[in-house]
């Protein structure tokens, strides 16, 4: 059976919601951070990074949110949502690292330093600074999403559930994203699923 550590407030989300959008039973672990689960001995043996999300699939141990995402919709997944054509794969893993490499890093900055560290220890100036680095690859986003419903076109996939899965932050932080309708009428869809609405309502 599917096993997957991690709380729905972290990046376990994404593998929760990749679950639910399959439709898989699985036993929800609710490792967090605060209770210091993650850095227990026991843990440990499961991701020895001391993070969330990692999953055990019938023994197969993994971590790495985009990595189990990936794996479970190519072993669970059936065309759309995995897609069947070699050459939409690829676009899967291109907008999965994107969302990683070009809006991830920004994200997690800003909220850190807005949200998540005491008052004190919070720093403006980072936060203002990488929200300033965020039109770049929104812009990249926008022209991408001109003319189509999702990532590949009319049907969603597990593209758009990792690529959600990042920008879910530029929600909780109230990024502006009216220069760019595409880009936010496609994330309100994306975050709008059933599916995800289940996962986030996991401890």
């Amino acid at each position: 059976m599917l096993r997957i550590y991690g709380t729905a407030m972290s990046r376990a989300s994404r593998a929760l919601w990749a679950a639910e959008e399959l439709g898989l039973k699985y036993e929800h672990v609710p490792v967090g951070f605060a209770d210091g689960a993650c850095r227990k001995p026991d843990y440990l043996k499961i991701n020895p990074n001391g993070h969330v999300p990692a999953i055990d699939d019938d023994g197969l141990v993994l971590w790495e949110s985009m990595a189990i995402d990936l794996y479970l919709a190519e072993k669970y997944g059936k065309a759309p949502f995995w897609p069947s054509r070699v050459e939409d794969r690829a676009r899967v893993y291109q907008w999965s690292f994107w969302g990683m490499m070009e809006c991830e890093g920004h994200l997690v900055t800003a909220l850190v330093n807005r949200m998540m560290r005491p008052p004190e220890q919070r720093d403006e100036k980072a936060a203002a600074a990488a929200i300033e680095a965020l039109p770049k690859p929104f812009a990249v986003l926008e022209a991408s999403l001109a003319g189509k419903d999702y990532l590949l076109g009319k049907d969603f996939t597990i593209a758009d559930l990792n690529l959600a899965g990042v920008l879910i932050l530029a929600s909780m932080l109230q990024v502006d994203l009216a220069p760019y309708p595409a880009v936010k009428a496609w994330l309100d869809k994306c975050l709008a699923r059933p599916a995800l609405q289940r996962a986030r309502a996991l401890s």
